[in-house]
């Protein structure tokens, strides 16, 4: 399923605050951390011909964030950032500071992680359905967990609530109302997924297919690349689950919607019934399209990746982190899809692996 941007405000700048987070001096500032990190090391930006060729277009790139950090997920590069800028910010010492956050896994670690590197107090709210395996990961790095019953939104809602009444410096990285800073500085972040990829390119893209949950890494990539490019930026195609269509389905309705229940799908990281406040105003102004893929795409995608033909390299992703190019196999197989959104042999494609395949 495939809905075009026809929003009246497609197309128009961002918004001052979101251009000053996602604009040069904002990335140059999220490269210059991580730069002076002794972990850091650009994470790779793979060709892959064979499936290029075989989806008729010229050239397919993948960014594969499975090697971020040691943590397995773009996400690193988030949560330690907002809680490195709180801490520097904070009147006190960051040892006595206390990070929570909700999260499926990969955003909790960050928020763990950067908790950890200042000896700071880390907890963390797990919404219902998240693996022991994942709970773990969060948990090696000194987090307090806090199981709870509620889907992932829930959660989010709970840990703001719990932060307030304690004290505590909340690090979602969803934006609602009154709260939109923290989850600006974790978009800028991400802008690092960006500024890598676009060095490492003989030319730019001419589109980019990335997934989305609540939105965050989805409006980071598209208000950088408008940022970046003006006029002249690629296309951006934002990709859901069937299941937990937020963003599409705020774009068909021409306003933020919020959907009913727990979606339920392998894409759980994505697995999000409510958008960014923030990253849905970015996305109005500088997403194309938005798409759907249902949980056999993604997991057809994930083996295409792990088992490939030709020169291709074999890549891990989760179903969560190859939900973009599920997206793009869709659309390229599908005349149709291909006419609306431009795709043909001169298409160069970028997609984002954004998290390493689970045990």
């Amino acid at each position: 399923m495939l809905v075009l941007n026809r929003s009246p405000i497609h197309g128009a700048p961002l918004e001052a605050s979101d251009a000053a987070v996602l604009g040069d001096a904002g990335a140059a500032a999220a490269m210059a951390f991580y730069a002076a990190e002794e972990a850091y090391r650009p994470t790779p930006l793979h060709d892959l011909p064979a499936l290029a060729a075989e989806l008729g277009l010229e050239r397919l790139v993948v960014k594969d964030e499975g090697q971020r950090l040691g943590l397995g997920s773009f996400k690193a590069l988030g949560g330690a950032y907002a809680v490195a800028r709180l801490a520097a910010e904070a009147p006190g010492p960051a040892d006595q500071m206390t990070f929570a956050c909700a999260t499926a896994g990969n955003h909790g670690r960050s928020v763990a992680y950067g908790a950890q590197r200042l000896g700071a107090r880390a907890v963390i709210f797990v919404p219902s359905g998240v693996s022991e395996g994942r709970i773990a990961a969060m948990a090696a790095f000194g987090a307090q967990m806090v199981r709870t019953e509620s889907p992932y939104d829930d959660a989010v809602a709970l840990a703001a609530e719990i932060a307030e009444e304690r004290g505590w410096a909340l690090v979602s990285d969803t934006a609602f109302p009154g709260y939109e800073r923290i989850p600006s500085l974790i978009m800028q972040g991400y802008t690092v997924i960006a500024e890598e990829a676009l060095s490492a390119m003989s030319e730019p893209p001419t589109h980019l297919f990335v997934q989305a949950g609540v939105g965050g890494l989805a409006g980071a990539m598209a208000g950088r690349l408008a940022t970046r490019f003006g006029e002249r930026r690629p296309k951006v195609v934002v990709v859901e689950p069937e299941r937990a269509a937020c963003l599409m389905e705020s774009a068909r309705a021409g306003r933020l919607v919020r959907l009913g229940g727990g979606g339920g799908t392998v894409m759980s990281m994505l697995d999000c019934q409510q958008p960014s406040l923030v990253a849905w105003r970015i996305l109005e102004r500088a997403a194309d399209a938005f798409m759907a893929v249902g949980d056999e795409g993604a997991a057809q995608a994930k083996r295409r990746l792990a088992r490939p033909v030709g020169a291709d390299p074999a890549i891990s992703g989760g179903e969560s982190g190859v939900a973009g190019l599920a997206g793009l196999i869709r659309a390229a197989l599908d005349p149709a899809a291909r006419d609306e959104l431009g795709l043909d042999a001169r298409s160069r494609v970028w997609v984002i692996n954004s998290e390493t395949a689970a045990p």
